[in-house]
């Protein structure tokens, strides 16, 4: 009987038990009984014998030797395991330990048969229980309650120890199969392991985590993700140098990831610092349109194109030249309103578009179309960028128009231009 069958069989047998408490029909129960300690007593029989009798295997070459052979190879040195107890297989890559199906059919047919019987007992012990209750009264009916539930819990431990024989020959018949996939490899991915054998990938974690801890694999280990099996200690200690320098890696980024942020800090606090005199309006329009501008250029970072970074770097300037006006001229924060509301967000919604469309493998005729048009928009942004801060210095071109004229009347007032001197 496979270790499928032997799950199936102990499944059934708990489902039957539970509809015959359920329905009051023990019928089935009964029958179900009988033919499992039939079967259990018949593959047993049959798997002792099978065992004891084989002399020598083959399995997708890996070589097994029996205790003859042993003999032979005792001379070199080459020791090998008895083969009606357990099977050392190795191809050179990897060695595996092929544990014996008697220890795990006989916990099996041992453990389902004596549950059934004592499950059999209870059945008849309950019945006898009812009985006595309506009959003998309160001290015959304890007695047989006490041997109907002693019987049950003999009953469960029997199927534990059934499941756990069932259990141990699945992985048995699958270490087969996870032997197979690996192949000559080091190493292997578990989800590839669970293809193979028809599993989940929590399941064949849980299989290999027995496994590794049993020694089937003799220099098995899971990588720290437990998304790969290494079947080598070479392969592992490779793995383990790798995390070693990933972690000193991480670590020295995390530390100039940290020495930045401070660096970061200790510039917004100084510009903070510089700011005290504007109103918190005034200042929560900067912080926001250098936030702007932080995103602007990190945009410009994950697009490669030379033609188009000139574009965003030259957005980037012009923005942040149009925030330093407002700080230089609070006065003027009511003029960035649609800035502010409509052009930046926008701007930024374009921007990571485009970055998104860039980096597609493969470009098909909409993302070209869209990113040509994003890129005209740009100049669109640019010229309008440009006109803002210019008329954000409109007022100082006036004064400074003012001061030339009054400068100029006053040098021709005192002959002091190229057209006169002052006469006395």
């Amino acid at each position: 009987m496979s270790s499928n069958n032997w799950e199936k069989l102990g499944e059934e047998i708990r489902r039957t038990v539970q509809d015959a408490v359920e329905t009051q029909n023990y019928e089935k129960l009964s029958q179900v009984i009988g033919d499992t300690i039939n079967q259990a007593v018949d593959t047993v029989a049959d798997s002792v014998k099978k065992a004891s009798s084989s002399t020598k295997t083959q399995y997708k070459g890996y070589k097994t030797y029996t205790t003859d052979e042993q003999r032979a190879k005792k001379s070199s040195g080459m020791q090998y395991t008895n083969a009606t107890q357990e099977t050392r297989l190795s191809k050179g890559t990897f060695e595996v330990k092929l544990p014996s199906k008697v220890g795990a059919i006989l916990p099996a047919v041992l453990g389902f048969s004596f549950g059934a019987i004592q499950l059999f007992v209870f059945i008849v012990l309950l019945a006898t229980t009812l009985i006595v209750d309506s009959t003998f009264g309160l001290g015959p009916r304890l007695i047989s309650g006490t041997f109907s539930a002693f019987s049950l819990v003999m009953s469960a431990l029997g199927f534990g120890v059934g499941t756990y024989g069932a259990k141990k020959l699945g992985r048995i018949d699958r270490l087969k199969n996870y032997i197979a996939a690996i192949g000559k490899r080091e190493y292997c991915n578990i989800s590839e392991l669970a293809a193979k054998v028809g599993k989940s990938d929590k399941a064949v974690i849980k299989d290999l985590e027995y496994m590794i801890k049993n020694r089937w694999f003799g220099q098995g280990h899971l990588d720290k993700q437990k998304t790969c099996l290494m079947v080598t200690d070479k392969m592992y200690d490779q793995y383990c140098q790798l995390e070693q320098r990933k972690a000193i890696e991480q670590k020295e980024a995390e530390q100039k990831e940290a020495l930045q942020k401070e660096a970061e800090r200790k510039a917004w606090e100084e510009q903070n610092a510089s700011r005290q005199h504007l109103s918190p309006e005034v200042q929560k329009v900067i912080m926001q349109g250098e936030e702007y501008v932080r995103k602007i250029r990190k945009c410009n970072d994950d697009i490669p194109g030379e033609e188009i970074s000139a574009k965003i770097y030259r957005i980037e300037m012009l923005v942040d030249k149009i925030f330093d006006r407002v700080e230089q001229n609070p006065k003027c924060v009511s003029d960035i309103k649609k800035l502010m509301d409509y052009y930046l967000p926008t701007t930024v919604k374009l921007l990571e578009a485009y970055a998104e469309m860039d980096a597609q493998p493969a470009g098909g005729e909409n993302i070209q179309s869209a990113k040509k048009e994003i890129e005209a928009t740009l100049d669109t942004l640019n010229a309008a960028f440009e006109k803002l801060l210019d008329d954000l210095f409109q007022e100082t071109a006036w004064d400074v128009s003012s001061d030339i004229s009054v400068l100029n009347t006053m040098l021709a007032q005192e002959g002091l231009k190229e057209d006169g001197l002052k006469r006395k």
